[in-house]
């Protein structure tokens, strides 16, 4: 009996744990966790390369102990260390687990949408549109912040060095291709800081006379300005805008000579032709429009790539004789360089949704824009064609901002 438990208490020795990492599998041995046998003992090589089960002198025929019920109670102290090893890693894995922290869904907090002009203004009222479905789709508020000044600059710059995580995004205007023509230290780079999502909105530009002048189309315009070169002059919103910029590229197709005088804003642009301070603006649409339908202003053409919705009986400058001749103003979304793929691919997805919506489109349309919801690779494609365009009008011209 003595020498029966010898040898059991042998055999508890010699069997490796399953968490040792020794023998011939090892696998479950690398979580690190061992458990340490009931003995010390030495183990013997075996002739195959291994190792063999520790033992002391070789063991022959040992007779396996049975219970009263005839099991083999050795089978049973192996299955319950198998048990005890699974055990512990189960609980490992589990400490594990629970210790390392999950990446929390994207959006679990509110997202900032940074709108570099003031609130009230055509880049405003579409960043608001956006927002409220975003907020909608998302599950999380989207907070405008208007960051005004220096032409756009300000609250580009701002976008540009955010975190990006998805958390700071940028509605902005033309003035991101634009600026770069006209400022030679900007806070950003449109290529390398910013990831386009949409180009969701725009307008065209328009030009315009007083409803009782004698200029009935751009023809004679163009005409009246070679007779009398020193006669005319043409609002816009401002140096450096898109409509200055149509006003000046209109001066070197058709080869005239108009003085450019900047307002500060579109409306007022727009009021400078209607009190005859200006024969001629160039303006953006939104403000001219309810005062082109009441007859107190007389669109000359428009410049967009399409005749107007709400103006089909204004042509475009195209349709007027100047092949190509487009220069609208966009507003689009950009994420800082660096935000995770997935997050811009849902930012591509809801915000393009948000403008096929038809709430979303009848809102866009009272502000003077038409749809357009984009794709990202156009967008790109459209910045990277207006900023070397951009830059060789503004060479030309002899443009400088303000």
């Amino acid at each position: 009996m003595t020498r029966t438990m010898e040898r059991s208490r042998t055999e508890r020795g010699t069997s490796p744990s399953p968490l040792a990492g020794e023998g011939r599998g090892g696998g479950a041995g690398d979580c690190g966790n061992a458990v340490p046998p009931l003995t010390t003992p030495t183990p013997n090589p075996s002739p195959q390369g291994g190792w063999e089960e520790f033992a002391g002198p070789p063991r022959r025929n040992l007779t396996p102990m049975r219970g009263k019920g005839g099991g083999n109670l050795q089978a049973g102290r192996g299955e319950g260390r198998r048990f005890f090893a699974l055990s512990v890693v189960l609980i490992t894995l589990l400490a594990w687990t629970n210790a390392t922290p999950a990446r929390a869904a994207w959006p679990d907090r509110p997202i900032t949408l940074i709108v570099p002009f003031a609130p009230g203004g055509p880049t405003d009222i579409i960043a608001r549109i956006l927002a409220t479905s975003l907020h909608m789709s998302l599950g999380q508020p989207v907070i405008i912040d208007n960051r005004a000044g220096a032409a756009g600059n300000t609250g580009m710059g701002v976008a540009a060095h955010a975190t990006p995580d998805g958390y700071t995004l940028l509605l902005t205007s033309t003035s991101i291709a634009v600026n770069p023509a006209l400022f030679k230290n900007l806070p950003y780079d449109p290529f390398r800081d910013f990831v386009p999502i949409s180009e969701l909105v725009n307008a065209p530009n328009v030009l315009i006379v007083k409803s009782n002048s004698d200029i009935m189309t751009l023809a004679d315009l163009v005409a009246q300005a070679k007779a009398a070169p020193d006669k005319f002059n043409y609002s816009s919103p401002g140096a450096g805008t898109k409509s200055h910029l149509t006003g000046e590229l209109l001066k070197l197709r058709a080869g005239i000579q108009m003085v450019h005088v900047p307002y500060r804003g579109a409306g007022p642009a727009t009021l400078g032709v209607l009190e005859g301070t200006v024969q001629v603006g160039s303006v953006a649409l939104p403000p001219a429009e309810p005062l082109i339908k009441d007859g107190q202003l007389r669109a000359l053409a428009v410049t967009g790539a399409q005749r107007w919705f709400s103006l089909p009986d204004v042509p475009t400058m195209i349709e007027s004789g100047y092949t190509n001749f487009v220069s609208d103003t966009f507003n689009a979304l950009f994420a800082p360089a660096g935000t995770p793929p997935e997050v811009v691919a849902t930012l591509v997805k809801e915000s393009r949704a948000a403008f096929t919506k038809p709430e979303a489109r009848e809102q866009a349309r009272k502000a003077g824009f038409e749809i357009v919801a984009g794709a990202p690779e156009q967008l790109a494609a459209r910045v990277a064609a207006e900023v070397p365009a951009v830059r060789e009008l503004v060479t030309k011209a002899g443009i400088k901002a303000e």
